[in-house]
């Protein structure tokens, strides 16, 4: 809607898994390298934790992307709030997906769910999955989104024992756990699966240096080319988004709807600070 009137080529501020809108934050890089190191090395596992908004699920993605092909497949757990058989059949699925016919997924799938597999089936496809995936000199990765939203003790426990399967006693695949901090004392229970991760990750909010070269790289990947944005303005939109990535996109989106309804020039601190307190005020009843 107002991007012709910004001069942009495409709306800079979407909460999507572009790669070209992902900023190397010092925070979001460490991570990536610290995951990358856990994947590489066989790891059993690995966590990366982090408030709502912080972009883990696209550091998950940048990792994906950043390793080489002998690594994989990747298999994506995004919502694994179920019973342990349907977590392993699923599981078992994203593994082994590639194997299957070109546009047999559709009803593989449905008949998974029409007639979920047992546990010990499920863990056998999956074993014998790891073991030719292993033989094939590759190295698959589990990566189980959202984590904080498995609080099932036998789920948990089936993610823990994944990892055991390899040859000679070597993990054929790296559990990536993705989640909230909310999560962390749940670890702290489970220290049979805590002993496991290899590596862990906190990702933080971006400072404010950060956040004006995040809202400039992504104004500059959309074709921006002149200061939308002026200094007072970013620092408003630090302050208001409390450094969180999804919070300032959604502020920013907003500004430049606004700027674009009123006519501005640019965007100041002023117009920043009214949107925000449009967003958090609730109107009476």
């Amino acid at each position: 809607m107002y991007e012709s009137y910004w001069r942009l080529h495409e709306k800079p501020f979407e909460n999507t898994l572009d790669d070209r809108y992902f900023y190397p934050s010092e925070s979001h890089q460490a991570a990536i390298l610290k995951l990358r190191y856990a994947v590489e090395n066989h790891r059993q596992g690995a966590l990366l934790a982090g408030a709502s908004g912080l972009g883990k699920t696209l550091v998950a993605k940048m990792l994906e992307d950043s390793l080489p092909e002998q690594y994989g497949p990747f298999a994506r757990i995004t919502f694994p709030q179920m019973p342990v058989d349907q977590l392993l059949a699923y599981i078992a699925f994203e593994l082994t997906k590639s194997q299957r016919p070109s546009g047999a997924e559709g009803a593989v799938h449905s008949q998974m769910y029409a007639n979920t597999p047992d546990v010990q089936t499920s863990v056998q496809q999956i074993e014998r999955f790891l073991l030719e995936n292993s033989q094939n000199g590759r190295h698959a990765v589990v990566v189980v989104d959202e984590v904080h939203l498995l609080e099932d003790r036998h789920a948990l426990e089936a993610i823990r024992l994944l990892p055991n399967f390899g040859p000679n006693g070597n993990p054929a695949l790296t559990m990536l756990l993705v989640g909230q901090t909310a999560f962390l004392p749940v670890l702290d229970r489970a220290p049979q699966l805590e002993e496991r991760l290899g590596v862990k990750c906190l990702l933080r909010s971006f400072g404010e240096e950060e956040t004006r070269r995040y809202v400039e790289h992504r104004l500059q990947v959309a074709g921006a080319d002149y200061a939308i944005f002026d200094n007072d303005a970013i620092s408003a939109i630090h302050y208001q988004a409390h450094g969180n990535p999804r919070q300032i996109n959604r502020l920013c989106d907003l500004a430049l709807l606004v700027g674009y309804a009123e006519q501005q020039e640019a965007i100041s601190a002023v117009h920043v600070e009214s949107i925000s307190q449009e967003l958090t005020t609730v109107a009476p009843e």
